[in-house]
């Protein structure tokens, strides 16, 4: 058994898509049907991902590793404390950043984050995917809605770098920020994500579980909030439309999301 863990947006789907290309969905089905298992392995929360859990998943690392489960069994659960939220926050507001928040049961945006995407031209697969979400609303209120609900992360947007040092030196000692620079765009995004957990932890708590050595497992992604997980899987993919970066240490290049990447990388690798 191997256990393969895919990323979403730019991987699986188009980015801010929520429906896998048939051939992507018919190599995933004939790689559980050989005996292996095949997680989500996202920065999405499990509001965003309702819309791919009917594809029958066999669990997920979702909020960036913040929330790992195997079937309804839940490995590790780690929301934002509520004092560090506040302090998030308050110190990106200051300073100018747009930000998102996520828990399990939603999503809320800034109100004028819209606003800044829609003069952002084309860029990695996370501002595609942001952009398509406050356009075609899938999901994400307005954060005069927010509920309480406890959070995982905060996403921010921005057009420079100093504008998160406020943020970051407040709350280094147990959050860090996982970036996405498009300098030629004039724009910076990421996630504000806890100490405690990353995409690689989540991929080894599944290991763990399964009893399965890190060599069995198998990693696809595109941007660089995949980096952890691709450090981590014992083979690990990279789309031919990911970060040039994360190509330099993934094992393997497959095509893009839009020439049938993951249908033909399942082949090359034995896993249908």
């Amino acid at each position: 058994m191997k256990l393969i863990f895919l990323d979403i947006d730019g991987t699986l789907t188009r980015p801010g898509e929520n429906v896998p290309p048939d051939s992507a969905l018919a190599a995933i089905r004939a790689a559980q049907a050989k005996g292996n298992k095949v997680f989500l392995c996202t920065g999405r929360n499990l509001d965003m991902l309702k819309p791919l859990l009917v594809y029958g998943f066999d669990g997920l690392v979702g909020s960036g590793g913040g929330y790992v489960a195997v079937g309804d069994q839940v490995l590790f659960d780690c929301p934002m404390e509520d004092k560090d939220r506040d302090t998030a926050l308050k110190l990106l507001h200051e300073s100018g950043v747009f930000c998102t928040i996520e828990a399990k049961d939603g999503s809320w945006g800034d109100e004028n984050m819209d606003e800044f995407l829609k003069d952002q031209p084309e860029g990695n697969s996370e501002i595609e995917r942001w952009r398509k979400a406050l356009s075609e609303s899938l999901g994400i209120r307005p954060m005069s809605e927010y509920n309480g609900s406890p959070i995982y992360k905060v996403v921010v947007m921005c057009t420079d770098r100093d504008q998160l040092t406020s943020t970051e030196e407040a709350l280094k000692e147990n959050y860090r920020f996982v970036l996405q620079q498009v300098e030629a765009h004039g724009c910076l995004n990421g996630e504000l994500l806890n100490l405690r957990f990353d995409k690689g932890r989540g991929v080894k708590l599944v290991a763990d579980y399964f009893g399965l050595d890190i060599s069995e497992t198998y990693g696809f992604g595109d941007s660089m909030n995949d980096l952890e997980m691709i450090q981590t899987v014992g083979t690990s993919v990279c789309m031919d439309n990911g970060h040039p970066e994360l190509k330099k240490i993934s094992d393997i290049i497959c095509p893009s999301v839009d020439e049938d990447g993951l249908a033909k990388a399942f082949e090359d690798l034995g896993l249908v």
